[in-house]
């Protein structure tokens, strides 16, 4: 493999990366699934209101904890959810009694 992280990636990592470097990597996005990614891409990305709120120091900070495992701002991370939320793409979890 070419790649200077190799040794330290898993095996599915490693395995991914021999199929990369071997060409045979195909992609399974279809026009339809592009044009809805590119759809919400655009209206995550346009942010033309400003907001302010009020959350607990214990949601703020684990949201900006959250936030750096992700590798995003954690406004952006607000933004998301949010967005995701308006949408119907977040699901809150079945409750099983």
């Amino acid at each position: 493999m070419n790649h200077p992280k190799a040794q330290a990636a898993t095996v599915d990592e490693a395995l991914l990366l021999a199929d990369f470097d071997a060409g045979t990597l195909r992609s399974i996005a279809t026009p339809s699934l592009l044009a809805d990614i590119k759809e919400a891409a655009k209206a995550t990305g346009n942010k033309d209101q400003r907001i302010n709120i009020r959350l607990s120091s214990g949601d703020l900070q684990a949201i900006r904890a959250r936030a750096l495992q992700e590798g995003i701002p954690y406004q952006t991370l607000i933004s998301s959810v949010v967005h995701k939320y308006v949408s119907g793409a977040l699901q809150e979890p079945k409750v099983v009694r």
